[in-house]
Parts: C-alpha cells; structure tokens; sequence
C-alpha cells in the first residue's frame, strides 16, 4: 500500500522556536516503507516499487500494518551521509555498500492512519523502533535550536537541517509549511561554455578552464537574458550542444562536489560581470 509523503517547502535561513523540532537533513533518498497482510513493500517518493533492491529491508522487526517515511542513506568513512554510494547501491543491491534505513516518521500504525501530531508520532516510532542499530535508526531530533544546528551542519560539511512544527499533522501528498528545509548550499563562479539543444541544460566551466557540470536549474526572467545574448558568443557546435566562448560569467549555488570534481545541482544565482 503506497501513500503518497509529505513534501517540504524550502526556506533560506533557520530559525529558533520551541514550538518546532529541528532534525538533520540526511543526504540519500525518501522512501516510505509499508507493511501489511505481513507482506513488505518498498517505494520511493514517487510510487515506484523497489522491494527487490533492498532485501535486507524485508525482514525488519516491524508490526504489520505499518507504514513508515524515512531516508536510506550510506556514510563514508566518516560517517557522513554519500550521495553517490547510496546512488551506486541503489542501482545494484550487488553493490557492496551497507545502508541504514532512517525512519523519521509513521504513518500507519495497527492498520490505521495517524492522525496524531508530529510530536505523538515521534512516540510511536520510539515503541515500534525500541532500539536503533546500523540498519534501522530513528532519525534523532531535538526542540527548537534551529540556527545553533544549522552552524554545526555548516562546520561537518553535511547537506541542511529539517525543521518541523510539532504540533503538525502527517499531511499525505502535500508541500507543506509545516515542514521546512534548509540547504547548505556551497557556491562557485563558472563561465557557461555551452547549451544543450533539445532540454534546457548549460555547460560549465570552472575559472581554470575545467569543465565544472551541466546547470538545468535557472529562474526564467535569467533563461530570457541568457537566450538574449548567447547567439553573440557561438563558437561552434555538435548534436546535441552549441558550444559557447567563455565570456558569460556566473555565480551558481550547488550542493557538494562529486567525486569527480563537479558540481551537484548547480542553480543559477546571479550574472558576474
């Protein structure tokens, strides 16, 4: 039984208030797990069914008629939360990374929709999860504090903090401002070198020339300077990219570096003259 999960909505700065819980934003992908009739079904946020990925996941010690929303994530060495191990594990459960499934919410309990607050269904979870360990964990929360938090995740390099009214409701297939989300988000200037030519997509490069990823994400007041004035800078093209002079300079936000040196999710900020 698939439902679909609540959504967030993304502000830019933290904020401190003890009628919210703060939780840290864990870097890997949503995915609601269910159970009922004994039978475990997987999914992802978007209702496809990914039971056979991750076997070691059927098994848990869970009461049926159960529902639970959460993140399945893989640490580095670290600790921290790697996008793309859980990314690779996700593509292949042959891979050899371990997951840990973190269970920051419950939906169903005893065959029945929760209509409790976020704080009551926090108690729930700790009954039916008595006990944390390296594949099943409650995402650990705490009241209030949401800036004091957001520094530290600043300072260990992690992905954002999550931000909850405790009095909410668990809202299915709804965007929220009830829950809210803070991103990390790490900066770089690039020059734009290149437009794909079927979906909206721009080449980057870094200052030192390297090639720096491919930005999708661009609001469409700055699309329309960009289709303004790009024809200007053509150097020539292929299939699939016209490729640009590097004279078109930006400043992007993105999330972290891969591990092959580009940038995660570049969005446009702003024009760099």
């Amino acid at each position: 039984m698939f439902v679909s999960p609540m959504l967030l909505h993304t502000i830019e700065q933290p904020f401190d208030d003890e009628s919210w819980i703060t939780e840290l934003k864990l870097d890997g992908f949503r995915c609601i797990w269910t159970k009922f009739n004994n039978n475990v079904k997987i999914y992802t946020r978007h209702n496809n069914e990914i039971t056979s990925l991750f076997p070691e996941l059927i098994d848990l010690p869970i009461p049926d008629g159960t529902i639970l929303d959460g993140e399945i994530i893989v640490t580095d060495e670290q600790g921290k939360p790697d996008f793309e191990a859980v990314m690779q594990r996700f593509k292949s459960k042959k891979s050899l990374h371990q997951i840990t499934f973190c269970v920051f919410d419950i939906i169903y309990c005893s065959n029945r929709k929760l209509t409790c607050t976020l704080l009551d269904r926090k108690e729930i979870l700790e009954q039916i999860i008595p006990e944390d360990d390296g594949l099943l964990t409650k995402v650990k929360w705490l009241f209030g504090n949401g800036v004091a938090y957001f520094d530290q995740v600043k300072n260990h390099d992690l992905e954002g903090v999550v931000l909850k009214a405790a009095t909410s409701k668990y809202q299915i297939n709804k965007r929220s401002n009830d829950w809210l989300k803070v991103v990390h988000y790490k900066y770089e200037y690039v020059y734009i070198t290149g437009l794909r030519k079927d979906k909206f997509g721009l080449l980057l490069n870094y200052e030192n020339g390297n090639y720096a990823g491919l930005m999708e994400f661009m609001p469409t007041p700055n699309r329309k300077e960009f289709y303004s004035v790009y024809r200007d800078f053509i150097s020539s093209e292929s299939d699939k990219f016209i490729y640009l002079n590097t004279k078109i300079k930006a400043k992007v936000k993105f999330r972290n570096y891969t591990s092959k040196g580009l940038l995660r999710i570049p969005s446009f900020v702003e024009w760099v003259s």
